[in-house]
This record gives C-alpha cells, sequence and structure tokens, in this order.
C-alpha cells in the first residue's frame, strides 16, 4: 500500500508534467481514498473500465484519456454523472496523464509503440517532442509493415500509400495525430504512422509518395498506459490490473 500523493508526486516528476501544455489536466482528476493498494490502467476513463476497476475494488483508475477536456461542458450531467458518482461511490482515485504519457522516451506512448514493434528511434522533434522519427531494421514492404501493425495491435489499419514501395524510414505519434503528416514529409521518412486519419492525408500521400497508416487511436495508444501502470508497481509494491477495450477507433 502507498500513499496516493507519494504516486501521484513521482509520476508528474517522471514524466515531467510540467514542461506541458496541455487540453487536459495532468494528475488527479476525481479525489478517491488517501492510500493505493489496487491500481487498475485502461486507456480511457470509460464507464466500462470504472465498472471494471469497482469489481477489482481498486483504489485508483490510471489512465490516458481522462474525463475533462477543454472543448467539453463544464456541466457534471448525463454519462459525465454516471462517471463520477460511480468513482466517488467506490472512492477510486481518477488519475489521467495525457500529452506527459505521449511523450515520455521510454513509457510513453511513442516509445512503447516502437518498442514492441521493434522500430528504431532516432529523435523526438515537432511539438512538445511528440513526432518520432526513427527507421525500421531492415527496409521491408508497405505491405509488410501494415500486416506486422495488424498483427500486434489486432486492428486492420488504413494504408493509403503504394503496397511494393519499400519503407526504411519511420516517422509516428500515436492517437490522433493525422495533422502531423506534413512535417513528417518535411523529414524525409518513407511512411508515418498514427492513429486517426482525416480526408486530407489521402491526397498528401498520394501525391507526395510517402505512406500514411491509421492504424487506430486506442490500439497505438495502449502501452504507455500499462508501462506507468508497470512502473508504479515496481516503485511502489501495489497490485497492478489491466483493463482493455476492442475499441475499433
Amino acid at each position: 500500500m502507498a500513499a496516493r500523493q507519494d504516486i501521484l508526486d513521482w509520476c508528474d516528476d517522471t514524466l515531467q508534467v510540467t514542461n506541458f501544455s496541455d487540453y487536459a489536466p495532468n494528475g488527479l482528476q476525481v479525489e478517491g481514498c488517501s492510500k493505493v493498494e489496487r491500481i487498475v490502467t485502461s486507456v480511457t476513463a470509460s464507464f466500462a473500465a470504472i465498472e471494471y476497476a469497482a469489481t477489482q475494488q481498486a483504489d485508483m483508475l490510471l489512465v490516458h484519456h481522462g474525463m475533462f477536456w477543454r472543448s467539453e461542458p463544464v456541466t457534471i450531467t448525463g454519462w459525465k454523472k454516471q462517471r463520477i458518482a460511480t468513482l466517488l461511490q467506490h472512492q477510486i482515485n481518477m488519475v489521467g496523464y495525457h500529452l506527459p504519457l505521449d511523450a515520455h522516451p521510454k513509457l510513453g506512448n511513442n516509445a512503447q509503440l516502437a518498442k514492441r514493434m521493434g522500430w528504431i528511434v532516432e529523435k523526438q522533434t515537432g511539438e512538445q517532442n511528440l513526432l518520432n522519427i526513427g527507421c525500421l531494421s531492415e527496409t521491408q514492404s508497405l505491405t509488410v509493415v501494415a500486416a506486422m501493425l495488424a498483427h500486434e495491435l489486432e486492428r486492420e489499419p488504413i494504408v493509403v500509400g503504394n503496397n511494393s514501395k519499400e519503407i526504411r524510414k519511420l516517422a509516428w505519434c500515436t492517437g490522433g495525430a493525422q495533422n502531423f503528416f506534413q512535417q513528417a514529409i518535411d523529414e524525409g521518412v518513407d511512411a508515418y504512422i498514427t492513429g486517426e486519419i482525416s480526408e486530407a492525408q489521402y491526397h498528401l500521400a498520394n501525391e507526395t509518395g510517402v505512406a500514411f497508416i491509421s492504424a487506430g487511436h486506442h490500439a497505438t495508444e495502449r502501452y504507455g498506459v500499462q508501462a506507468l501502470g508497470e512502473a508504479i508497481k515496481s516503485r511502489f509494491g501495489v497490485e497492478l490490473y489491466c483493463f482493455d477495450e476492442q475499441n475499433p477507433a
């Protein structure tokens, strides 16, 4: 068992939260009990994740996507009331880390995706170091790269580009980072991987010859919060459980 504040302080320091300008609060979002014995990790603080945390008698739900976003209404009604009421009923601390968890060079979503895929990280660049540049250990066709992603993430990606194109140099940013595509192109990569695609990226990929792979927002961001949870478990000796959903988006 560990003090909630000790865990929060360690996470804030490890993820260097104060270095980021974010559009969601990082850290404690809903306060529960002051001591933590069991933690559940989840990509998103969905009602399903909260119910699972309650079933596990967890003291903390640790997520990447919390519940409070700059563009949303501030009223606590409907689905948001239901989530918060359940957290408060079971005294579950809801803790979220957004951009700091994307960017961390070891625990972050980008780093963890690269680790699972065997990609070599060369540098972090762009807005708040969220864009990663690297390469494959050996050249592969676009078809093979997409198939490897599909196998690892258990989700068929959307691929725009010539399937026989040889891929060596990559750029990637997990989640909804399709707007970094032009910067990836400027870095001279063969392919860009992210979680979502908008209409414009189809044309940009075809016209520049740089392949675009949309591998799923949820799927590409499973692993950072799991790595953070494992690090907390190792540091504080808490019990750890992982909740996942087959979110197709």
